[in-house]
This record gives structure tokens, sequence and C-alpha cells, in this order.
């Protein structure tokens, strides 16, 4: 078929939009006349857009169109904050790598709601005050300037009319909370010395360290080098939790140039430290997976902080893994990466050159020797052993990697277990808000007095999460405890403020979720303790011994880290396991060449990569329709390299029956784009249009 000859159109500039719509039927580039405002690559314009208006990215600039000049039509508006050019690129980049669309990247690095916060600035000219004839309170007035304007507004107009004072507009930053902290004047240790001089010669890097052998001491010095150089700086923490405490450190040594990134900020103080970033007016960003994004003009170093922590990956669509993420954006750049961690995963170790810091620093006693016990048989949530050492130390972190009161119930009577009516998984009951929550859909219900189908009165709650064990602590000890989980941080800088009262008490027991692992540093706790170490091993992933041996050796690097040294308790039903002898003998080498060995024989990652593809839909007629076609198209265009696995199903979530596609693959460029190229063609067919697609190259 012969295609009609398309007219092209001569303007001065074509802005060519990317409409941010989520929908995945539509793609490619519109063409619109620019505002009256100046337009440029990552100018963020108000456009017509079928019967409505939406916010687009300007991702070129052209001199002609092949849209006709009468159906041209103008952009609305132009936002004042733009997108960084080369984010535009990283964000097109990510589209494709994460066979997601251009749209929704770009969403990711768009510039933050909100607008500066003002005030009225007093400041005194050069005008010489002999001869002038001032009251005391005017003269005290004009000592205390330059300052906000404040109730003395009214005086310092009328001196402005004298030409005694000036008074502007001037922004005023709404600063986030952080847990103030005195910079440390350290000599380094020759392992230390040796890494930075490593880093200093460029490339990617894995800092891999014990715990307190002082990493961020290496990324301090090289953030300096890269400042000196004029180049900026993006630090990646895995959790918000940990933000406060490591932002602490690097406003301690660098000042106001360090600016705070996370969700967890409010609007204002999002925006401001945003600006301050875009403007240059702060040369080093610091936050979780987000900040990988901060707007950092010549970047110059990265350091992504625990890079074995799952929480770098994105849950939303694109599904990025901010480590992969930084490494794209470090190379576009031509700066140098360090990942860092006592535990580092299979990938990085596999992958990048290794520096390495045997040794803990600062007066501590190496690290804690561990004892594991085992719970076979046992009736009850801590072992004898555990509660005599919680009530002999002074200081002491207890993880429990699961939160609530109990796991589930059921009745005796009949066997019925309470689910949620929208997710296939039962609920876990949480005592203080006397209810059962889903922690999938956030479903909640009362708890139940009886069994709604059988009548009985003997409803049994199984299992114990760190609502329970806090108030088992609570009444068996002497010292407060502190309880650090997504149901006690839910609010504004909580976390910080909690952290802070952990850390001025003299004695107390700080209990948590995996977040209790990760990067504290308390150098009075004495005792470790994790409860239930072997539950990340039931999950059905090739990543569970990974996860297990780095949930136990975090928490154990968070112990005897002072001059009184310390020990860690590992309670498990399962002490034989492999992944948590070795995280006993802080036998990090030996886990790491066992589990390579294990993923080369079975094809895992680092030797292969997995890619899944999930479909959901209402029916599950429509879902299983979905996989299968998208099944179909990946084996039509893909070799013997990429083994395809599916479809299969997955358990009801959120009221949506679920069927997933995963392939195994060591033709990575052409197993995603047949995969997108797959996804595409599928959200586009109208019987399968209310199926949702989830692709997650590289899932964690």
């Amino acid at each position: 078929m012969k295609w009609p000859e398309r007219r092209l159109w001569s303007s001065a500039v074509i802005a060519r939009v990317q409409p941010l719509t989520t929908t995945r039927r539509l793609s490619g580039l519109f063409d619109y006349l620019p505002p009256d405002a100046p337009v440029g690559v990552g100018s963020v314009v108000r456009v017509p857009f079928g019967r409505q208006k939406l916010e687009g990215v300007v991702v070129e600039l052209a001199a002609t169109s092949e849209v006709p000049a009468e159906k041209l039509v103008r952009a609305a508006g132009v936002r004042e904050d733009s997108v960084p050019a080369d984010l535009v690129q990283l964000a097109l980049w990510m589209a494709d790598e994460y066979c997601s669309t251009a749209a929704r990247a770009l969403s990711l690095v768009l510039p933050p709601p909100g607008r500066a916060r003002t005030q009225l600035w007093a400041a005194r000219t050069a005008t010489e005050l002999d001869g002038q004839r001032l009251t005391e309170n005017q003269r005290a007035l004009l000592e205390r300037l330059p300052g906000p304007a404040g109730g003395d507004l009214g005086s310092l107009r009328r001196l402005e009319t004298r030409g005694l004072v000036t008074i502007a507009p001037q922004a005023r930053r709404r600063v986030p909370r952080t847990n103030a902290a005195a910079d440390r004047s350290v000599e380094l240790t020759p392992d230390q010395a040796a890494a930075v001089a490593a880093v200093r010669e460029g490339g990617e890097h894995l800092l891999h360290g014990v715990t307190g052998s002082g990493k961020t001491e290496v990324y301090l010095r090289a953030c300096a080098e890269a400042l000196a150089a004029g180049r900026g700086v993006i630090v990646l923490v895995p959790e918000i939790a940990l933000t406060p405490q490591t932002v602490a450190r690097f406003q301690a040594r660098f000042g106001d140039t360090v600016a705070l990134l996370h969700s967890a900020l409010s609007e204002g103080e999002r925006y401001d430290e945003w600006r301050r970033l875009r403007s240059g007016e702060a040369r080093i960003a610091v936050g979780p997976r987000s900040a990988v994004f901060a707007p950092v003009a010549r970047l110059g170093l990265v350091v992504i902080d625990e890079e074995h922590d799952p929480s770098y990956k994105h849950e939303g669509d694109p599904r990025y893994d901010a480590r992969h993420v930084a490494a794209e954006r470090a190379r576009r750049a031509g700066a140098r990466l360090i990942a860092g961690s006592a535990t580092p995963r299979p990938e990085t170790a596999h992958g990048l050159r290794r520096v390495r810091l045997p040794e803990r620093v600062g007066g501590g006693r190496g690290l804690p020797p561990v004892r594991v016990l085992d719970m076979r048989g046992a009736n009850h949530p801590l072992h004898p052993e555990t509660r005599r050492a919680l009530g002999g130390a002074r200081k002491a972190i207890v993880l429990l990697n699961r939160r609530g009161w109990s796991n589930f119930l059921t009745c005796r009577a009949c066997g019925k277990a309470w689910e949620c009516p929208n997710c296939d998984v039962a609920l876990v009951l949480h005592r203080a808000e006397r209810a059962l929550a889903c922690h999938h859909c956030g479903h909640r219900e009362p708890v139940p007095q009886r069994c709604d189908r059988c009548g009985s009165l003997s409803v049994a709650r199984h299992g114990a999460g760190t609502e329970r064990v806090e108030a088992e602590l609570g009444e068996a000890l002497e010292v407060p405890v502190f309880r650090l989980d997504a149901d006690t941080t839910a609010t504004k800088d909580a976390v910080p403020r909690l952290l802070a009262r952990f850390r001025a008490a003299p004695a107390g027991l700080l209990l948590g979720t995996q977040m209790v692992a990760k990067g504290l540093d308390f150098p009075d706790v004495t005792l470790g303790v994790v409860l239930d170490a072997d539950a990340t091993l039931r999950f059905p992933d090739f990543r569970a011994e990974e996860r297990t041996f780095a949930l136990i050796a975090q928490l154990a690097g968070r112990a005897g880290r002072g001059p009184r040294g310390g020990r860690v308790l590992v309670q498990t039903v399962a002490p034989d396991a492999s992944a948590i002898a070795a995280a006993a003998r802080h036998d990090a080498d030996g886990f790491l060449h066992e589990e390579l060995a294990r993923r080369r024989a079975l094809r895992y990652p680092p030797f292969a990569d997995l890619i899944r593809v999930v479909c959901s839909a209402p029916q599950l007629a429509a879902a299983h329709a979905a996989a299968a076609r998208v099944a179909g198209a990946v084996a039509d265009t893909t070799g013997e390299p990429t083994e395809l696995l599916g479809p299969a199903p997955l358990f009801r979530l959120r009221n949506r029956e679920r069927f997933q596609v995963v392939l195994k693959t060591t033709e990575r460029a052409l197993a995603i784009r047949a995969t997108g190229a797959a996804v595409e063609d599928a959200a586009r067919h109208r019987a399968l249009r209310e199926v949702a697609f989830s692709v997650d190259v590289d899932p964690v």
C-alpha cells in the first residue's frame, strides 16, 4: 500500500512533546507550537491533548513538522522549573531498558510541585549614620540588620524612605530535619587510604568493608575530591530511615552544599532542596533511590551505600533498579562510582573491581561473636538465653522482619483462616488498632470475637510480629523499648525523632523490622538479636540465601562498635542452613564463592538476566490470554539463549487475577526489545483492554 505523501511545514521552532499520559496504547512524540515563553529540551509545558489538557515534557526542538500548519496547536504554558536535558535522555533510556513508556519514565524526573517561600528581608544601605536623627529603637533596629523584617516592617519602611534600609523579598528555605552530628577529624587507615586512591583512578568500584570499617569516611574523602574538581555528587542510601543520619555526616563535613531528597519531606522542603541542587547552590544530593534523579550538574561521583539492599528496586512502572540507573548515569557523565557494602550482592562482587576494608576502625573490638540458638520445638518467640541477654544488656537491637501482632488467625473448631477479600493472602492482626489488616492492599476489618462460619469462640492467633514482641519485652525488661517499623514511622520526621531518642537514652532496646539492620551506628549497643532468622529462607526466591545472609550479617554489624564490644544471638529453626552458618562466621567471601557457584549451575544472575511480565485483569481468562499472547510473541522473536517459563498463575491481588511469564536469558538486549514489543502489541489488542501489564527487568 502506498502511503500519501506527507507535507512538511517549516517554522522557527517546533516543540516535540511527550504528553505525560499513563496509557501504553499511545506512543511517540507530538508536535506543538511553543508557548509565548521560551522553551528548551526539558521544559514542562501544558498542552491540549484530545479533550483534555496534560502536562508534557519537551524532548526535542525541530525546525519542521509533518503536521499540517493549520492543525498545529500551541502549548498553553510552561512551568518555571525544567528537567535537565541529561535527565530527559536518561528517562528515555529507562523507558527502553525497563519496557515501559517514555511518559512514565519522564514522570520520575519531573521537578517536584511547589513554589519558593519568600520573606521580606531588610538590609542597611551604604548611607552613613553620622548626622542622622535616630531614636534608640531605630539605632538598635539598624544594628540587627541584615535580617527578616518581621514585626518591625513599619519602622523599617520609614527608614527605607530615608534611604537607610532596603527591603526586598528573599527566598526562605524550608530546612528538612536531620540529626545533628559533629564532624570527626580522622586519620585514614592504610586500607582506607588505598580505597580512596583506587577510587581516584576512576571507573566503578565495590567497596567491600566489614561493618564499622569506615566506608563512610572513604565516601567523604572521595566526595571532597569531586567537589574540589568542580563536580557534583549523588549519595544513595537504601532507606529513608537512614537518610537523616547519613546526611548529618555529610552536612557536618560539607555544610549547606548538601541537599536531602526523599518522599517523606514536606512538599515545600522537597521543592526547596530540589531547587538548591538545580541552581547549583547545593552540589551533593543524599537520599534513597529517587535521589538518583537529582538535578546535579557536572556529576563527578555516585555513591551507592549498602548496595545489597533490595529497596533500591522501584515497585512502580518503570520498575527501575536505582543501582543500574546510577551506573548508567555515571557512565554518561564520566563520573566515578562506588558501591559499598559489608554483604555485597553476588552480581556486584562478580562484576566490579573490589576494594577491601577488612578491619573495623575507631576503637572497636572487631566483629562480635555470633551464637546460633536452635528454636525447633520452642513454644515462645524468645529463647531463654535471649531473655537473659536482653535483661543484662544496657542497649540492644532486636530484629524481627515481620510487623503486627500475629501472622494470621484461625478458628480452632472449623479451621477457617481469615483472609483478605481482595487478595489471596492471610490478614495480619494489629492489636493496637483492634483490626485485621492486609499488608498488600490496605484492607482492614475488626478483630473477630467468634468465627462467622461456625460460631465458635475459639479463635487462635499464630506467630509473632514486632507489635507482640514489643509488648512482651516491655513487660519483661526495665528499659524502654523503641519500635521501628512501618506502623510506628508513618508520620513525618518519626524516624529521626525515634533514633535520636534511642541514641540519647542511657539504656534501651531498639526493636524493628529490617530497617534496624541497615547502616545505624550506635557505639553503646552491645547486643544484637535476630528473631526467626530463617523466615527469608522460606521464600520461593533464588535470592533467599543472599537475603538471609545479608540480614543476619548486617544486624550483627550493629553490635560491638564501641570499646565495650558486644555479641549477637540468632534464633532459627534451621541452624544448619549454609547462609546462617556463614553469617555466624562473618564469612562473606565463603558465602559469595558458594552462592556464585550455585547460580552459575542454575543460570541465575549474574550468569543470566531475568525478565518478569505480570498480566492482571478482573477476569482470570483475560489475564491468562494476555500472558499467553506475550509468551508467544517473545518465543517467536528470541533464540535458544532465552528460556521461557510460563504463563503461570499468581495469587489474586487487589481483586485482580494474575499470570506471569519469566524470561531467563543471556541475550539481554534482544530479550528486552522482544518483551517490550510483545507487551506493547498486547496492550493495543481490543480484547485485552482491561489487562494491566507490569514488566520487571532484573526482578529482586
